[in-house]
């Protein structure tokens, strides 16, 4: 148990500093309110009204956060590959090119189909 008292501090103090810091704020901030600063600001542009239920996002939207969250993880594959190099060895080098075929295999499929594609 020992070794888990700095990393529970350390939440403490984050927890601590992330409330005190919204208090603070709200305390000490201006309280001069009006419709303009209510508002949503969209960069300049005057916001459009939304339905009661929210606005429907386009699949494609959807498919951009996918392929986003692909290619994150094949970095987070790569990096314990490249500290571990060394002691890998060939094998390592045939595993990681195989993976990264893969994903280029996948983004080419991607790229002919038009998923990155803005209409």
């Amino acid at each position: 148990m020992d070794l888990y008292i700095p990393i529970i501090v350390l939440g403490v103090l984050a927890f601590a500093f992330a409330a005190g810091s919204v208090l603070m704020a709200s305390m000490t901030g201006p309280k001069r309110w009006n419709r303009a600063r209510l508002d949503a600001y969209e960069c300049g542009i005057e916001p459009t009204p939304q339905p009661v239920g929210g606005g429907r996002f386009p699949v494609k939207y959807y498919l951009t956060a996918m392929l986003f969250i692909v290619f994150d993880i094949e970095i987070i594959f790569l990096y314990p590959w490249a500290v571990t190099f060394d002691s890998l060895g060939v094998f390592g080098l045939v595993e990681m090119v195989l993976f990264i075929l893969t994903v280029l295999v996948a983004y080419a499929y991607i790229w002919r189909r038009g998923g990155l594609e803005w209409d």
